[in-house]
């Protein structure tokens, strides 16, 4: 008999990330990505399909975190967070049209070029902080949240492949999350960074991470304020800059930019318009793998 760990561990569709929140609370009908319509179970439904698959584990517990749809025709894409003795976990699975099943696993893009529709999405759209040259025959395209502690483990091997792949374009891209209290303040405070000052951006994501533990929503404007002088660029002028109509404008095209090519969670780094999760467990040498590989295959 398998025992109740094993069963989840089955249902899930594990991945070391913030995950995004958009709960949808009533069935409804909405547009996918391909325009045709889906109807989605409502949050009660999924709730209750949630109470029947675990309900006998008191360990388990879940919070819907969106209910939208899937990037194919004909499915609802669930998005769950799981909390087990183990840890957290977002579970993702798609439910049929007609409400009576669903789907575990992940969907991916199929084809002779199957990242190309991302690729060509984020190369209209990328307009955040950079390095490396632009006309490189690789770009690295990070969605990261400030608050997120999974993007500030993932760090190290973000920056040991950038170090790696000096010839590679790699660009930041905010995704502050609605689950986090100060992210969209501090995405604001980076981006005003990053106009002040390219190099500087770079020095105020570090030490934002660094000291990720000690802001809180209540002392954020005086420890992103701190951090930018520390950065080299005027922390007064970034402050007044982060409250302004023009850098929430830049915040949100950021995010609807991830939400284009199907980012739920951060950190979620596209390579050439593959989509890498996880970053954090993928080893070294097969992130390098997939920069060289898609150095190979070119434009």
């Amino acid at each position: 008999m398998r025992s109740s760990f094993s069963l989840i561990v089955i249902f899930l569709v594990t991945a070391s990330f913030c995950a995004a929140q958009n709960i949808a609370t009533a069935k409804t009908a909405e547009k996918s990505a391909s325009g045709a319509a889906v109807t989605l179970p409502s949050e009660a439904t999924v709730d209750s399909f949630m109470q029947q698959t675990f309900g006998y584990e008191s360990q388990v517990s879940w919070k819907i975190s969106s209910i939208k749809p899937a990037p194919v025709p004909g499915l609802a894409q669930v998005d769950v967070v799981l909390a087990t003795p183990q840890g957290q976990q977002l579970s993702r699975f798609y439910v049929t049209e007609d409400g009576t099943h669903a789907v575990i696993g992940d969907i991916i893009p199929f084809g002779a070029k199957p990242f190309d529709a991302a690729r060509k999405t984020l190369e209209k759209g990328i307009a955040g902080p950079s390095r490396g040259p632009k006309d490189a025959p690789v770009t690295i395209v990070e969605f990261g949240d400030l608050q997120c502690p999974a993007c500030k483990a993932a760090q190290p091997a973000i920056e040991g492949l950038v170090a790696s792949e000096p010839g590679a374009h790699f660009v930041f891209q905010n995704f502050p999350l609605e689950m986090h209290n100060w992210a969209a303040k501090g995405a604001a405070y980076a981006d005003c960074v990053a106009q002040a000052s390219n190099d500087a951006f770079w020095k105020f994501l570090a030490k934002t991470y660094e000291t990720q533990a000690d802001i809180t929503a209540e002392n954020a404007d005086e420890k992103l304020t701190a951090l930018a002088d520390g950065a080299g660029v005027k922390g007064a002028d970034v402050a007044a800059c982060a409250s302004t109509p023009v850098a929430k404008a830049h915040v949100e095209a950021s995010l609807a930019l991830g939400k284009a090519v199907n980012v739920t969670g951060t950190p979620t780094l596209f390579i050439n318009g593959r989509s890498v999760g996880n970053v954090s467990q993928v080893p070294a040498a097969s992130l390098k793998g997939l920069v060289d590989f898609a150095a190979k295959q070119g434009k």
